[in-house]
């Protein structure tokens, strides 16, 4: 008997030709595709066992297929044997149905070459997993070859076994006569079911109490896929020749004990001599210690030694063993609860799923994802039961790896992102999904994240739910480094807004501004300049806290690195909200601190950014003016020659007698300016004037200082205080001469001159002037007012008055006077001045020849002021002053008038003819600049 199983080993071992050849001549091929083979089961491991799938629904299968080429050793009637013995236990398994017994799918076909059933899907025989890999493809794939049963696993199966057993006891009075590891199957789900019907046997009186169950004399000489697994046999089979329930329990203790003990049986059985070989086993059984059960958890060590007692009626039924203590485990019993879901009503299903995720953690993952996953997701389909089950889907995604994730739980959450009715469950769904939500954006897909999760965001911001906005609110944060900035931007911002301004609770309101806040961090700096911060102004209400926010999200934006505020903004926009917002009565004193704080930060910002512009302005500036007066001497001749009274003008109001008196530095600016007119190409006129202006210059050096000289005025001129010890004496500080603008006071009382409008004039020279100039300088200083006093301290500088040095002082309000200054006229070199004498006019009448009529000064301050103005403004070209300030100096020109004459410098002559549109001019500005401030 024993070589017998061998070469039978042998022949399936060997075995080595495409099944799937054989199956397609099998009619269960033309509803099912045949896969991999993946695993072996039944009596003596002789089905092949394939994936596979129907072709109509693409459900998953499991293909079991016997190859007639197992035993073409046999004679005929062996064989026939053998196919009778296959072909009954096949369709027997398909009459019964049961949770513990394995499902067929498809009944038996038979084709010249195989016999062929469909199951659910399965994963391996229980003697697969335990090492038996006969029948097995080579290599043995990992999936079996690593496996390992955990206890929970081991526990439940055996107690899945008892349960079937029970049912076949107790519902069908059937006798299985085989159970042994091949008979065991472990369905895709991890579960343990029973097949190989081969030899089971029926109560002859199924109505009656006690059952009778006929048995078979042993016979060695049928083949051994004839005959069942004689070390998983009862021992009366053989012995006494009788079955009853109690033989199957004996089955079950050879089981377990295979089980614990890495699939060995507890007596090997010589085939040759099985009569002996039953003798010793029943003597042993007699005999049995606690030291042959050893590898047996102790708890069930006792129930296993009952199990396999000689005496089959000491033996515990399959009822009793389903309710041993060793079954009473929390994962066994929780999995039984899962194989028991269907029968539960929606209360009992609630309960359990609130205390599942204690349960969790302590069941192994794959017991987890074969197991209890599938459960779970099945329930999907039921909406009330749908916010129970989705927190344990969630617990187990957590614990997936991301591949497992997509291909198990993502497509049964679906339907769960668009879940909306019940209303009540479609709230508690979100609050739930906002909880994992960065779970579902870590694992989750980018299109899936754009398609399901994000959608599911928006609606919850929507939501009527306050609790379900506040929730949202305060998540986003923690995931919005997840999601694409587009979305943000477009999608979320928007709607976050929408809550903020929407909302009538002041908790979503100030947690919108909170939320905001935190994710300004993943925007960009334009987007939150243009787009957030004029939100923050439409916010209507004022309590404390929303204020608090507004500032909050000010602060951040002013002081992050990546944002910031431009000074515009903030003077502009910014801090005009926020400092009528800081003296909000609501405020306490800490809140009010807070925005003063803020507040402060930015205007000493906005204070250090806009003075480094400007200053940089100056410096620019004061950089092109040198490049436009050099830009200047590339123009034509004429207006090169204007340029060089420009530049003497300036040299003269910058520097006002300091020049003229002093020797080493107009010698360099002579020579500069010499260096200048040599390098431009000179008319033979031009240069003539040229020469005649050194002349003066050099007269003007070697002339000896000018001193007072007391004149006797004129009977019809009112005598005033003589200037000239003034102007004598503080002649050295002209060359600093400046005009200060003090505070303003609550008087009427002007400091500065520009605001008296000061034209300047400059006379035609005549060619007694020309004389004069030749022999010496005669300047005609002369200040017109009208309705001003000008008092005069000759104590002072010039320009000066008691109260401020460098400051006329005039005041408005006092009757129109017209004082008369003495005109001063400057003795050539050497004469000798006398302290008083009376004023000579002839210099004033130099000006005028027989063809020029002699003006008074009140006629001539009366003068239409283009006689002289236009005279002053530079050629177009020049950068200039506003034409607002020389708009307002000719609408006050006819009032007051500043003439200076007889200096080669301000040679009319020397000036190209002005347009007839009038031009600003940089040097007419910088030199009231100068003068007044």
């Amino acid at each position: 008997m024993e070589s017998m199983l061998n070469k039978l080993k042998s022949t399936v071992t060997k075995v080595t030709a495409d099944v799937t050849s054989a199956v397609m001549g099998n009619p269960v091929t033309r509803e099912f595709d045949v896969g991999r083979h993946i695993a072996s089961g039944g009596n003596g491991l002789a089905w092949k066992i394939f994936n596979g799938t129907k072709k109509s629904t693409k459900q998953e299968v499991a293909v079991f297929v016997f190859d007639k080429k197992l035993i073409d050793k046999y004679q005929k009637f062996e064989k026939d044997q053998i196919i009778d013995s296959l072909k009954r236990g096949v369709q027997q398994l398909t009459r019964l149905r049961h949770p513990r017994l394995l499902t067929v799918q498809h009944p038996l076909e038979e084709s010249r070459d195989c016999l062929a059933f469909c199951t659910e899907p399965v994963f391996a025989s229980l003697a697969n997993v335990l090492g038996n890999w006969e029948n097995l493809p080579s290599p043995i794939s990992p999936d079996i070859k690593d496996y390992k049963l955990y206890d929970v696993e081991t526990k439940y199966g055996l107690l899945q076994v008892s349960e079937g057993l029970s049912f076949l006891h107790s519902s069908v009075k059937m006798v299985h006569g085989n159970i042994t590891p091949e008979n065991i199957i472990l369905n895709k789900s991890g579960a343990w079911k029973i097949m190989g019907f081969d030899f089971c046997v029926s109560s002859t009186n199924p109505s009656e109490q006690e059952p009778k169950f006929p048995c078979k004399e042993w016979d060695p000489n049928l083949p051994s896929l004839c005959l069942p697994n004689p070390e998983y046999l009862a021992p009366e089979y053989i012995l006494s020749v009788s079955c009853e329930t109690a033989s199957d329990m004996y089955s079950l203790g050879t089981v377990m004990y295979a089980v614990f003990n890495k699939g060995k049986p507890i007596f090997e059985v010589n085939k040759q001599d099985i009569y002996k070989s039953f003798s010793r086993q029943l003597d042993q059984l007699s005999r049995l210690g606690s030291s042959s059960l050893t590898n047996i958890p102790e708890e069930v060590r006792e129930h296993v030694k009952l199990l396999l007692n000689v005496t089959p009626t000491v033996r515990p039924d399959a009822d009793q063993m389903t309710k041993i203590p060793f079954f009473d485990d929390v994962g066994a019993v929780t999995l039984q609860y899962f194989d028991t879901l269907f029968q539960r009503d929606n209360l009992q299903k609630s309960q359990f799923f609130k205390g599942l995720p204690k349960v969790l953690p302590k069941l192994p993952k794959r017991v987890i994802v074969q197991r209890i996953l599938p459960c779970l997701t099945s329930e999907f389909v039921n909406p009330d039961m749908v916010p129970f089950v989705l927190p344990n889907v969630l617990l187990i995604a957590e614990e997936c790896t991301k591949e497992e994730y997509v291909k198990l739980i993502l497509p049964e959450l679906g339907p769960v992102f668009k879940q909306q009715e019940p209303i009540q469950a479609s709230n508690m769904i979100l609050l739930i999904f906002l909880q994992k939500m960065d779970l579902l954006l870590t694992k989750t897909p980018p299109d899936e994240i754009k398609n399901s999760v994000l959608p599911m965001v928006y609606r919850a911001l929507e939501a009527p739910s306050i609790q379900i906005q506040e929730l949202c609110l305060n998540i986003i944060p923690t995931f919005a480094n997840l999601i694409d900035y587009p979305s943000m931007k477009n999608a979320l911002i928007p709607r976050i807004k929408n809550a903020c301004l929407q909302t009538s609770s002041l908790a979503v309101r100030v947690n919108s501004l909170v939320c905001l806040g935190k994710i300004l961090e993943y925007l960009d700096k334009w987007f939150v300049l243009d787009d957030i911060l004029p939100f923050l102004q439409q916010i209507p209400s004022k309590e404390p806290a929303v204020l608090m926010g507004i500032l909050g999200i000010y602060k951040c934006t002013f002081t992050h690195k990546k944002l910031g505020i431009t000074k515009e903004q903030l003077a502009g926009k910014v801090l005009p909200h926020l400092i009528p917002l800081s003296i909000e009565n609501n405020l306490n004193l800490n809140q009010f601190n807070s925005f003063i704080s803020v507040i402060k930060e930015m205007l000493n910002r906005l204070e250090s950014e806009h003075k480094t512009k400007l200053e940089q302005l100056h410096i620019m500036q004061e950089q092109q003016k040198s490049l436009d007066i050099g830009n200047q001497m590339n123009v034509s001749e004429e207006a090169k020659v204007t340029n060089t009274g420009n530049q003497q003008i300036d040299k003269v109001f910058n520097n006002i007698g300091a020049d003229l008196l002093t020797g080493s530095e107009s010698e360099n600016k002579e020579d500069g300016l010499q260096n200048k007119h040599k390098r431009a190409s000179l008319t033979l006129e031009e240069k003539q004037k040229l020469a005649k202006e050194q002349e003066q210059a050099q007269k003007l050096k070697s002339q000896q200082p000018l001193k007072p000289q007391v004149h006797t005025p004129v009977a019809t001129v009112k005598q005033t205080k003589d200037l000239t010890d003034t102007l004598m004496d503080n002649m050295s500080s002209l060359s600093s001469l400046s005009v200060s603008t003090p505070k303003s006071s609550a008087s009427s009382t002007f400091t500065s001159i520009p605001s008296m409008g000061i034209g300047m004039m400059f006379s035609t020279p005549t060619d007694n002037t020309k004389r004069n100039l030749t022999n010496g300088l005669n300047a005609n200083m002369g200040f017109q007012t009208s309705g001003f006093n000008m008092p005069v301290n000759t104590n002072q500088n010039f320009y000066s008055s008691p109260s401020t040095v460098g400051v006329t002082k005039m005041t408005l309000g006092t009757p129109p006077t017209l004082p008369n200054f003495n005109a001063l006229s400057v003795p050539p070199a050497g004469a000798k001045q006398s302290q008083q004498r009376p004023t000579d006019m002839s210099a004033l009448n130099n000006l005028f020849g027989p063809q020029k009529p002699k003006v008074s000064m009140n006629q001539l301050s009366q003068q239409k002021p283009n006689q002289w103005l236009n005279q002053f403004v530079p050629p177009q070209g020049s950068s200039a002053m506003g034409s607002s300030v020389m708009g307002t100096q000719m609408n006050v020109i006819g009032q007051s008038a500043f003439g200076m004459q007889g200096n080669p410098f301000f040679n009319p002559q020397n000036f190209a003819q002005p347009p007839t549109t009038m031009t600003s001019s940089s040097s007419a500005s910088n030199d009231l600049k100068d003068l007044f401030g």
